[in-house]
């Protein structure tokens, strides 16, 4: 049947089509984790890497930073901030944790990294998939910490490999920003190294050099193991506060 009004029926069409496009709502990446992820008022001197990733991306993208200072994977389920991750659908979830899972076995966040750590990753991974969304696991940066004879004092090593022992087991993609985080910092040096703090002395958390360069590594590796998300880049694609060494 030909409309009576052809061209008020094509532009019925288009303004339909136009809407639907216009009212697709972005993919949402969410991120969990720790301090060393999340995002910090304006006029505080540390910054989480999840502040810089929605930088990379352009505006089909939206990015939900979830994580909270000082959980770990036991306490971010405990106190219902996994529940509220899963009530926002993300497409895309990335999970950092172990700094706080490190922590003495007598405190309340604490873990094992042979035991209820890599429980409760499954449990992430196994409920992010649950609704959909694909989980991308994030090992935890090394802290800044020195020996004497130049190398890293890695107490987080058990946690980073627990975690790529969970990816295998689950075939999740896994970005080692420990291994990455490692490498940067021996080429890098302490001096250097204090370039990347908050304040003096910290040797865990970032300002904004450091956070941002965290950013860009997990960028490296993020592309390859979403693949969907490479067409949403933007041409950042480089730290926006440091120059790589």
């Amino acid at each position: 049947m030909i409309p009576r009004f052809p061209l008020l029926a094509a532009v019925a069409a288009f303004g339909l089509t136009s809407l639907s496009l216009h009212a697709a709502e972005p993919l949402k990446i969410a991120l969990v984790g720790d301090s060393t992820v999340c995002d910090y008022p304006e006029g505080s001197p540390t910054r989480g890497w999840g502040q810089f990733l929605g930088g990379y991306f352009d505006g089909s993208v939206q990015v939900v930073n979830l994580a909270a200072s000082g959980r770990s994977t036991k306490t971010f389920i405990a106190e219902g901030r996994w529940t509220k991750t899963l009530a926002e659908k993300p497409a895309v979830v990335l999970i950092q944790f172990g700094h706080n899972d490190s922590h003495a076995k007598e405190r309340p966040e604490a873990t094992d990294a042979a035991t209820d750590y890599r429980e409760n990753l499954r449990r992430y991974v196994d409920e992010a998939r649950a609704i959909g969304a694909k989980p991308v696991l994030v090992t935890p940066m090394c802290r800044r910490q020195f020996n004497p004879d130049g190398t890293l004092s890695d107490l987080l090593a058990p946690y980073a490999e627990a975690m790529k022992i969970v990816a295998a087991e689950k075939q999740v993609p896994l970005i080692d920003l420990h291994a990455m985080s490692a490498d940067l910092y021996l080429k890098l040096g302490p001096k250097a190294c204090e370039e990347l703090q908050n304040k003096e002395g910290d040797q865990t958390h970032f300002g904004a050099k450091g956070a941002d360069l965290m950013a860009f590594l997990v960028m490296g590796q993020l592309p390859a193991a979403v693949p969907e998300l490479s067409p949403r880049l933007n041409e950042r694609l480089k730290p926006a506060a440091v120059k790589t060494p």
